[in-house]
């Protein structure tokens, strides 16, 4: 019924014919566990483990990782708090762009989409080279030589066409994948912990002095990166059963989940390989880390299920921004802040149908240049779009903070103090503090020379995006007052807060009150 009525709307505002269009995604799809597979898929914890904590321990040379992760962890938990108290009063796929513009105003909300739009796209567009590269690693050594754009198209076709189907079937294929990889990570992190290099296993590396080390900050910046995919959950929340609840829980478990995982991980390597000598073996054996450290104790077989999931990790990360970006750009379309073809979806899957295409067709682009030019998949295109995509979505993650603050002063009785102010406050100064450390450092991250104009080019183009989506806004505002005024408030048009005025009393209800007033206070008088 509510499609019928969706597909009529849109035929009267002269959309698409009704057979092949929607207006509304598909609700009552998504329960906790598949928003949680999403989450946790889009931090990719197994090749985070597998890539980036051993970049860490080989770039910055300092073992507190394992408690830089559980710092971090418990940031973004106290971000979350604020953020999912947000969610449980605004349904929206748009997520950041929605709650910016409801706390910080609409034109600040349509600079927010600005900057979502382009970082999540370059995550997702920058995991194609790291799966090009493994796929054809895999197959090489299976004796097949396979160019990395080979696989990366052939991920790219899979992910092009789960993006069009049903969002609960890409739940399963995440959930089958994501349970798989964490099952490898544990049986990896008991084999490291059970072998320990020095012949005990040592927690020295968990002593909370470590963190009084001046690199700490630079680890705190690339750790976070390992998290980047969490907040996706809530683009989730109008597809989700009980969103006000599972949207909740779904983030919380996703924060705890990628961040136990990853500290657990990096302690165990620690073990592994011993607290003095994690460092040089980082060095040296780079992406081979893990698999260096468990292959004496474990099957042949344990070790090519490990690639291969590391493989499918990077898939699942893949599948879970594609569905992030294109609900963005229907959260958009919807709200008509993009064309309106973009705020349609399939009537059959529910799926954001001009979203998922445009952001298949981007990818297949980026891909084919990559591949024509000759660059270098990993350091260029997984390494430089995945860095970059990531200082945006951090953007948005402080952005999204100050939203929260003001969004529970002006509606102070939504929620209780702790989550509607103190946490916010927190978040959004402990966030700060890591985003100016971000901008400052990532020319270091991205391995870039002192005088390269890129040091501060990233970080001075997301600036002019928001500029140019507060402008086009502000230009909405004057040129298309209805537009302007359903900016963020989503499928309903409105916020749960803005009620309608009570209807006038009739006349004759108000002639009973004015003689009922003047008869009491003739009685008064008597």
């Amino acid at each position: 019924m509510l499609n019928e009525l969706n597909r009529e709307a849109a035929a009267k505002r002269g959309g698409p014919g009704s057979d092949i269009i929607s207006a509304a995604l598909a609700n009552n799809r998504l329960g906790v566990s598949s928003v949680v597979f999403f989450g946790v898929a889009g931090a990719a914890p197994l090749t985070v483990i597998i890539g980036a904590i051993t970049t860490v321990y080989a770039v910055v040379g300092n073992t507190a990782l394992p408690l830089v992760y559980i710092v971090v962890a418990a940031i973004l938990s106290i971000f979350t708090v604020g953020f999912v108290a947000m969610s449980r009063h605004i349904v929206n796929s748009g997520a950041f762009y929605s709650y910016i513009s409801h706390g910080l105003g609409r034109e600040l909300g349509v600079a927010a989409a600005f900057v979502a739009l382009p970082a999540y796209a370059m995550m997702q567009i920058g995991l194609f080279g790291l799966f090009g590269v493994v796929a054809a690693g895999i197959l090489g050594s299976l004796g097949l030589a396979v160019p990395w754009v080979a696989c990366a198209l052939v991920a790219w076709g899979l992910i092009a066409v789960l993006g069009m189907l049903w969002v609960d079937l890409s739940g399963k294929v995440l959930g089958v994948l994501l349970i798989a990889e964490i099952a490898v990570v544990l049986v990896y992190d008991l084999v490291m912990v059970a072998n320990p290099r020095d012949g005990e296993v040592s927690v020295a590396m968990l002593n909370p002095a470590q963190l009084l080390t001046p690199e700490v900050v630079a680890m705190m910046v690339l750790a976070i990166g390992g998290f980047t995919g969490f907040e996706a959950t809530v683009v989730l929340s109008e597809e989700a059963k009980d969103p006000k609840r599972t949207i909740s829980r779904a983030t919380h478990l996703a924060v705890l989940l990628a961040g136990l995982m990853c500290a657990v991980s990096a302690w165990a390597m620690s073990v592994g390989a011993g607290p003095g000598r994690i460092v040089a073996d980082a060095q040296r054996e780079e992406t081979n880390l893990v698999f260096s450290l468990v292959s004496p104790h474990v099957p042949d077989v344990m070790i090519t299920i490990g690639y291969l999931l590391f493989m499918t990790s990077i898939f699942a990360a893949l599948l879970a921004f594609h569905a992030a970006v294109s609900r963005y750009q229907f959260a958009l379309g919807r709200e008509r802040m993009l064309p309106s073809r973009w705020g349609y979806t399939h009537p059959r899957t529910g799926a954001p149908v001009v979203g998922s295409i445009t952001q298949s067709v981007l990818s297949l682009i980026a891909i084919l240049a990559y591949w024509f030019t000759g660059a270098d998949p990993l350091v260029q295109l997984f390494g430089y779009l995945t860095v970059v995509g990531g200082l945006g979505v951090l953007i948005l993650m402080w952005g999204t903070s100050a939203a929260v603050i003001a969004f529970f002063v002006q509606h102070p009785r939504l929620e209780n103090v702790w989550r509607g102010r103190v946490t916010p406050v927190i978040a959004f100064f402990l966030l700060s503090i890591i985003l100016f450390a971000t901008v400052v450092g990532l020319g270091d991250v991205l391995g870039l020379a002192e005088n390269s104009i890129f040091n501060w080019a990233f970080a001075a183009g997301y600036a002019v995006l928001a500029v140019l989506g507060a402008g086009w806004a502000a230009i909405v505002r004057y040129t298309k007052p209805d537009v302007y005024a359903v900016i963020g408030r989503g499928v309903e048009r409105r916020t749960v807060f803005e009620f309608p005025e009570p209807p006038r009393p009739h006349s004759h209800s108000t002639a009973f009150q004015d003689h009922y007033s003047t008869t009491s206070s003739g009685r008064d008088s008597r």
